[in-house]
């Protein structure tokens, strides 16, 4: 595609998780991967409770201090730990959910935390978020981008064709 008389775009979307609510962290992973085998290069930033989605399942207990560390136990990362924000009921509704989605074959949140990943999608740890929590480099999954500040993502967003903050 072209604009005027210039060279090829390459179109590009810039997307915000903020949350690790499962039903805002799904369809930001859907929306990424489905426009990234699109053709579209796709950055999201992953700031706040949004950071705790690129953390490893099996790490527990993150942070350098008390306060960090318990933060941590009351807000477990991880893709395979994420809860609804609404409609969770204990854990009922977020059940029901993963089970309705497994009945109708919507890949999970993990799944396309890693079709991303093979999908090219830049995955940005935020570096003020990481500070406040504690986390290092170490607490992540692999195959992330360096980590960033908002004023160096902004940049990116600016650039963007698309960009949305879920």
């Amino acid at each position: 595609m072209t604009h005027g008389d210039g060279p090829a775009h390459h179109k590009t979307m810039a997307m915000v998780c903020w949350s690790s609510d499962l039903d805002r962290v799904w369809p930001t992973l859907i929306l990424a991967t489905t426009a990234a085998a699109s053709g579209l290069e796709v950055s999201i930033f992953f700031t706040f409770w949004g950071l705790r989605v690129l953390q490893k399942n099996e790490t527990r207990l993150t942070g350098t201090n008390l306060m960090q560390k318990a933060e941590s136990l009351l807000d477990r990362g991880g893709t395979d730990h994420l809860k609804l924000g609404k409609l969770h009921f204990g854990g009922a509704g977020t059940k029901m959910i993963k089970k309705l989605a497994d009945d109708y074959k919507v890949a999970s949140p993990s799944d396309l935390l890693s079709m991303a990943l093979d999908l090219g999608v830049h995955l940005y740890p935020c570096q003020m978020t990481m500070d406040l929590y504690g986390l290092s480099k170490d607490d992540f999954i692999d195959g992330l981008e360096p980590s960033m500040g908002a004023a160096s993502f902004i940049d990116i967003a600016a650039d963007a064709d698309i960009t949305l903050f879920i």
